[in-house]
C-alpha cells in the first residue's frame, strides 16, 4: 500500500527548453550561444556539480560568465538561464486529488539561480508537504541518499513509496531503494499507470 507520492520536477511537471537562453546570446553576440552551449555541455560535470550543491554559486556564475564573455550582468544570466520552463498543467492539476489521499514529495535534480529566477514561484509548489533538491540535501539523484532522505522524512516504509520521473535511470534508482515508481512519458500514461496500480 503506497502512502507517499514522490514526484521529480523537471519534465514532469514544468517542461524545460534551453534553446530559448542559447538564442537570446546568440542575439547578443553572432556565436556566443552556440559557444555558452558546446561549452556547458563539454563540462556538465561543472552543471551537476552545482546542483549536488558542492560548487557555489558564484563559483558556478564566475564560470559562466566567462563562458559568455562577459558580454551579459550576472542578474541578466540568472533570469536568461531560468527562463526556460513552463508547466505541465495536467500533472500540475493532479496534486490536489492525490493531495487527499497520500503525502506528496517533490525530489528534483536542481539548482539555486533555477528555483529563484525560474520555477519557485509556481502555485502547484504550496501543495507538496516538503521539496527535496538536490542542492540542499547534497545528492543527486541517482545515488541512494537522496532517496534516503526522503524517507527520514516521511517515516514510511521504502515500499510505500512511488516516484515518477522522465528519467528511467532515476526510478530505477529508487526502486533499487526498494521504491516502486514508473518512467513519465506524458500525462495520458500517468493516469493508466496509477489506475494499474490503484492509486488513483
Amino acid at each position: 500500500m503506497y502512502s507517499v507520492i514522490v514526484f521529480d520536477l523537471g519534465n514532469v511537471l514544468i517542461p524545460f527548453d534551453y534553446s530559448k537562453p542559447v538564442d537570446y546570446f546568440n542575439r547578443r553576440s553572432a556565436g556566443l550561444g552556440d559557444k555558452f552551449a558546446k561549452l556547458y555541455e563539454e563540462n556538465y560535470h561543472i552543471h551537476r556539480n552545482f546542483e549536488k550543491g558542492i560548487l557555489s554559486r558564484k563559483e558556478f556564475l564566475v564560470t559562466m560568465l566567462d563562458w559568455l564573455e562577459h558580454k551579459v550582468t550576472e542578474e541578466e544570466f540568472c533570469e536568461t538561464f531560468s527562463q526556460i520552463f513552463t508547466v505541465n498543467e495536467d500533472t500540475a492539476k493532479l496534486l490536489s486529488q492525490l493531495k487527499e489521499k497520500y503525502m506528496l514529495c517533490l525530489l528534483s535534480n536542481t539548482n539555486e539561480i533555477h528555483r529563484e529566477f525560474g520555477w519557485g514561484h509556481y502555485e502547484f509548489l504550496k501543495i507538496f508537504d516538503r521539496q527535496f533538491l538536490s542542492y540542499e540535501v547534497g545528492a543527486l539523484k541517482p545515488e541512494k541518499n537522496i532517496y534516503k532522505a526522503v524517507e527520514k522524512y516521511t517515516g514510511k516504509s521504502s515500499g510505500e513509496h512511488f516516484f515518477i520521473d522522465d528519467v528511467y535511470e532515476y526510478v530505477q534508482g529508487a526502486k533499487s531503494c526498494g521504491w516502486d515508481g514508473v518512467q513519465f512519458v506524458n500525462f495520458e500514461m500517468l493516469i493508466e499507470d496509477l489506475g494499474n496500480r490503484k492509486i488513483l
